[in-house]
């Protein structure tokens, strides 16, 4: 079953369930049971047919059909497109903020490192002060 969202206009809300009733495959099996139920009528009936061969009121209620269900359903695609549009540039933002805080993370790990090796370093010139003072004394 299709979830409409909360918050639409009672327009979008009728073309979001006319797209999803339409672009169901319920609506294609009733709609060609439908159809293959008027013509077997229509045939069967002979002459006394309400709609005889080439069944123009069935073309005209098909073309009926037609012109209402498209605008409904690109008005639905619009919509849609719409919010999917609105989905990416926030998608995009959160990249980019993503992006920003491993940089930060990265800057941090740098700096961590230097002073890591700048202690290191300081540690090994302590250490040799202290060899050579051992090697001098020794002598």
């Amino acid at each position: 079953m299709h979830v409409l969202p909360v918050g639409l206009t009672r327009g979008q809300r009728f073309a979001d369930k006319v797209a999803s009733t339409i672009g169901s495959w319920r609506f294609i099996l009733f709609q060609s049971t439908a159809i293959a139920i008027w013509i077997t009528g229509n045939v069967l009936a002979g002459r006394g047919a309400w709609d005889p061969y080439p069944f123009i009121l069935l073309n005209l209620l098909l073309s009926f059909q037609a012109a209402y269900t498209a605008p409904a359903i690109m008005m639905s695609q619009n919509r849609q497109s719409e919010l999917d549009r609105r989905h990416a540039e926030s998608d995009f933002e959160i990249n980019i903020k993503a992006e920003l805080e491993i940089e930060l993370l990265h800057d941090k790990f740098d700096l961590l490192k230097a002073q890591e090796l700048s202690a290191l370093n300081e540690a090994v010139h302590a250490l040799s002060v202290k060899v050579d003072e051992l090697s001098a004394r020794l002598r």
